[in-house]
Order: C-alpha cells, then sequence, then structure tokens
C-alpha cells in the first residue's frame, strides 16, 4: 500500500516548518544573550524559507550579533551594520 506523503511537500507544511525554525532560530539567539531588535524580529518571523532560516540558525551558534546572523559568506558582522 503507497502512503501519500503529499502534504509533506505542500506549501502548509513548508510554512509549519519555517515558522518552527523561526521560533528556534529566536529562542537560541535569546538563550545566547543576541538583542534582536523588533524589526530583526519581523525580518525572521517573516521568513517563509526553511532552508535560509536554516542558514540562519546555524550561524546564530557562533553569531554576536544580528548582522552576523544576516551577513552573506564574505562579509563580517561589522561589515553587515
Amino acid at each position: 500500500m503507497a502512503v501519500d506523503l503529499s502534504f509533506f511537500q505542500s506549501q502548509t507544511a513548508q510554512q509549519l516548518r519555517a515558522e518552527s525554525r523561526a521560533k528556534d532560530l529566536l529562542l537560541l539567539l535569546g538563550h545566547r544573550g543576541v538583542e534582536v531588535s523588533e524589526e530583526d524580529r519581523e525580518r525572521i518571523v517573516g521568513c517563509g524559507d526553511p532552508d535560509v532560516l536554516g542558514l540562519w540558525f546555524s550561524k546564530a551558534l557562533t553569531a554576536t550579533s544580528t548582522a552576523e546572523v544576516f551577513a552573506s559568506d564574505g562579509e563580517s558582522g561589522a561589515d553587515a551594520g
């Protein structure tokens, strides 16, 4: 018997994953003592791409500011604003 896994690839599933990753990212930043402005919080919560949120989460493991989290590869946190 085949199992229908289409839900896990649906827009709703993508949105749920993004919301979960955004919450995890904000929790991590809070536990690490990284200040998150309202603008940065909105950027994180408003991001609907689980892959981008995953990248930001990885950066947040060692970042000391949200500028470091959002910096492109090759940018330093100081240059990111």
